[in-house]
């Protein structure tokens, strides 16, 4: 059951590196575009992160304060990247430099409540 978990945790992860990476690669081609990679990784980790909510597999309890407060930062990230992809599509520019800030400063602080926060 450990490895499960364990196995569960890996694919989190890789959803937070598909999510930050996909923005970076925006970010550094300033291009500020919300794309599919971005998406995928946000429904990757979201999932992942649902299922590791769940005590199984464990000896210790689980820090729920700290997981609402990762869930709601995953759905503001969400929803700014559905905000800033849907004004871009009308638009037919890129998303806002603010709004795309924001989603991977908060993609970040959701990585380090996730270590740092014990």
């Amino acid at each position: 059951m450990e490895i499960l978990r364990h196995v569960v945790v890996f694919v989190h992860i890789t959803g937070f590196a598909l999510l930050f990476g996909g923005w970076a690669v925006e970010a550094f081609t300033r291009r500020f575009q919300i794309n599919k990679v971005m998406n995928w990784g946000l429904v990757i980790a979201a999932v992942a992160g649902l299922i590791l909510a769940a005590p199984w597999g464990i000896s210790y309890e689980l820090n729920y304060v700290k997981l609402g407060v990762k869930l709601v930062v995953l759905l503001a990230i969400g929803a700014l990247m559905g905000i800033g992809a849907s004004r871009a599509r009308k638009a037919g520019t890129s998303v806002s430099p603010g709004l795309f800030w924001a989603i991977g400063i908060l993609t970040l602080l959701n990585a380090a409540l996730a270590v740092i926060w014990r």
